[in-house]
């Protein structure tokens, strides 16, 4: 657990002052004592996408603030899974989160990234970050409470399972299949014809081993950094959902933080995307081989066979969330 969190901020702070009186007036003083610390906490296993690039985002903002302010992180849901995390949040518990599809369960226009192949490539969700979640979904998650200081990336889900190689949307009949917590990814899996069942990450292992789920969705890292992959036995390239991830604070509760601590953190945060990028293009491609030399067996599945089923998600987004249509096509041109 972090050794400082934000009911003892005021606290801290009282330190910063006090311990700089103390040195002006002895010349001496242990500045490790001073150090705010900034939870980081994400649901990524060692190795994961998330861990690398959280691990890098620390290392980058506590050079700058070289002894100021140091950011902790804590991977493998140490500090809870998604749900847990973004109410830790508003209770300043947590400093920062990494969600990702749980934004959908929680605001409804992030189901954006819900809609299956909407993302083409990381050069069309830059255009996505820049043109549709700063001006309209970030202000969105502001109101409830959260801040977003960057998108970073989770990547592109594939399908893996016990039961059969997925090659088209018939393949999954029946197949019960761990989901994160978000109600648009269950209603595509349903419409796939899957048995979409909703859980947790850090649960997905073992509920694999048990045969509590047959199968389960997530980008390659994911897969290979938390071992799903020794507990499955098809992988299918399916690439069925992009998903970002949000570098997420309290509204509330990050301005209580030093201007100069939240300066440098946001401007280290929003400046990663091209690490993120070049690292997730790295995994997919490592990764693939790696896995392809396991007992796995990988698959690639008929993308335009599950594009053509897709359409009533699309359309369901569209009538039940007010600017859904709007927010679809604004994505859509974006990829010209």
């Amino acid at each position: 657990m972090p050794r400082r969190t934000h009911w003892a901020r005021g606290i801290v702070q009282g330190l910063f002052a006090a311990a700089a009186v103390f040195s002006t007036g002895c010349g001496s003083g242990s500045p490790s004592e001073a150090v705010l610390e900034l939870s980081f906490g994400h649901v990524g296993a060692p190795g994961s996408l998330f861990a690398l690039t959280a691990e890098e985002f620390a290392r980058r903002v506590n050079e700058r603030l070289d002894g100021e302010a140091e950011v902790v992180v804590y991977g493998s849901s140490q500090l809870g899974g998604d749900d847990v995390l973004l109410q830790k949040l508003k209770l300043g518990t947590v400093d920062m989160a990494l969600p990702s599809s749980i934004m959908s369960s929680r605001i409804a226009e992030f189901g954006l990234f819900e809609m299956p192949y909407l993302v083409r490539n990381r050069e069309h969700m830059s255009r996505i970050e820049e043109g549709i979640v700063w001006p309209r979904l970030a202000p969105l998650a502001e109101a409830e409470g959260y801040r977003i200081l960057a998108v970073w990336e989770n990547g592109y889900r594939h399908v893996t399972n016990n039961v059969r190689p997925v090659r088209v949307p018939d393949d999954l009949d029946g197949i019960k299949l761990r989901t994160p917590r978000g109600t648009w990814r269950v209603k595509l899996f349903q419409q796939f014809g899957a048995n979409p069942v909703p859980m947790a990450f850090s649960d997905v292992l073992l509920a694999l081993r048990t045969g509590v789920v047959d199968g389960q969705e997530n980008p390659l890292a994911q897969i290979r950094a938390a071992k799903l992959d020794e507990v499955q036995t098809d992988l299918s390239l399916t690439e069925h959902v992009y998903t970002p991830a949000y570098v997420t604070v309290s509204s509330q509760h990050w301005e209580e933080l030093p201007e100069n601590v939240r300066a440098v953190v946001e401007e280290e945060a929003r400046g990663l995307r091209g690490f993120v990028y070049d690292a997730a293009k790295r995994l997919d491609r490592e990764l693939l081989v790696e896995l392809g030399q396991t007992d796995i067996s990988v698959n690639w599945a008929n993308k335009s066979a599950f594009e053509g089923v897709s359409q009533m998600v699309y359309d369901q987004f569209a009538s039940d969330v007010a600017t859904g249509r709007e927010l679809i096509d604004r994505a859509l041109m974006l990829a010209n």
